[in-house]
C-alpha cells in the first residue's frame, strides 16, 4: 500500500511551450439524459480543463435538446450526433462512458445485489447494451467507466487497462461482492483494470501496486462530485498512464473539497468543486 502524495503530481504532464493542436490529448464522453444533463456538463467542465479537444455525445432520442441544455451552460466542447460516435472514439486518447446515462427506474434497498438488473427498464436496457457494443469494439481505447454505464455492466466487459471508479453500491452491483482490499487487488488483477474506490479512504488499484488516498469530507456525498471526478480522470488519462491519472485526480478532487470546506464548511457543491479543482491543480501540479 502507498500513500499517494504531492511528489507524484509533478509527474503529470505539463502541455510544452510550442504545443500544436491537439498534442495536449483528446477526450470523448458519453452520457447524458432528459433526466440527467447535470452529470455530463460537470463531467464536461473538467475535462475541457484538461485535454485540448472534448466531444460530447448523448444516445439519449432528444440529444440535440440535451446537447442544447449543456451549451447553455458550457461551450468548450464539440456535440457529436449519436450517429458519429465510433469516429470521435477512434480518434480519442481517452474515453468516458456513463455520466448522465439512465440506469434503473428505480433502486430499492431491500432489493438483493443480485436482483438489482431485474428492474432495468427500456432506457436502463439500451445503457447496458450500449455500454458493451462499445467497450467490446474499442478494446484498445483508453477507457473511463463511470455512472449509469457501472450500475448496469457486467464485469466480464472490462477492457484491458480500462479506469473504473465505482462507489460502494456499484462495486457491490458489478464485481458482486462487499469491498474489500483483497477482493479489490484481485478483481483489478483479474481483469487487468484500474479500480478507484470512492470512500472517505479511497483506493487506487490495478492489482500490482495500491495507492490509498486520505482527505476529503462529507461535503463529497452531494451529488455531481463523482462527475466531476470522472471528468478529471479522463482529462488525464488522455496524457498520462492509468495509475498516475487515477490517483492524481481522486486526490485532487480531495483537496479541492478540503480547501472549499475551509471557506464554506460543507456548503459546497459539484460546481464550485468543478473550479475550484484547478486552483489546486495549479497550486499543486503547475507552481
Amino acid at each position: 500500500m502507498i500513500q499517494f502524495s504531492t511528489d507524484q503530481l509533478k509527474e503529470l504532464w505539463q502541455p510544452k511551450v510550442d504545443s500544436y493542436g491537439e498534442d495536449n490529448g483528446q477526450v470523448t464522453i458519453i452520457g447524458g439524459s432528459r433526466l440527467f444533463h447535470g452529470a455530463p456538463i460537470l463531467a464536461l467542465r473538467a475535462a475541457s480543463r484538461l485535454a485540448d479537444m472534448v466531444f460530447f455525445a448523448s444516445p439519449e432520442p432528444t440529444s440535440g435538446e440535451v446537447a442544447a441544455k449543456i451549451k447553455s451552460k458550457l461551450s468548450s466542447f464539440i456535440w457529436v450526433p449519436w450517429g458519429e460516435v465510433e469516429e470521435y472514439i477512434k480518434k480519442s486518447d481517452a474515453v468516458l462512458i456513463g455520466p448522465g446515462l439512465m440506469r434503473f427506474k428505480r433502486e430499492d434497498s431491500r432489493f438483493k445485489i443480485q436482483d438489482l438488473r431485474k428492474s432495468l427498464d427500456e432506457a436502463g436496457t439500451l445503457t447496458r447494451s450500449i455500454t458493451k457494443y462499445l467497450l467490446q469494439k474499442f478494446p484498445e481505447k483508453q477507457w473511463v467507466i463511470d455512472g449509469g454505464s457501472l450500475q448496469v455492466m457486467e464485469a466480464e466487459w472490462i477492457p484491458k487497462n480500462a479506469i473504473l471508479t465505482p462507489n460502494r453500491k456499484e462495486y457491490e452491483s458489478l464485481f458482486k461482492f462487499q469491498f474489500s482490499i483483497s477482493n479489490f487487488q484481485t478483481f483489478a488483477q483479474k481483469y487487468k483494470c484500474v479500480i478507484v474506490y470512492k470512500n472517505p479512504v479511497s483506493y487506487v488499484t490495478d492489482g500490482e501496486m495500491t495507492y490509498e488516498i486520505t482527505g476529503g469530507n462529507a461535503g463529497l456525498t452531494k451529488g455531481g462530485t463523482g462527475d466531476v471526478l470522472a471528468g478529471v480522470t479522463a482529462g488525464l488519462a488522455a496524457k498520462n498512464v492509468r495509475m498516475l491519472a487515477a490517483g492524481a485526480a481522486i486526490w485532487l478532487v480531495k483537496k479541492t473539497a478540503d480547501m472549499l470546506f475551509e471557506k464554506v464548511g460543507y456548503a459546497y457543491n459539484a460546481d464550485m468543486l468543478a473550479e475550484e479543482i484547478f486552483e489546486t491543480y495549479r497550486q499543486f501540479v503547475v507552481d
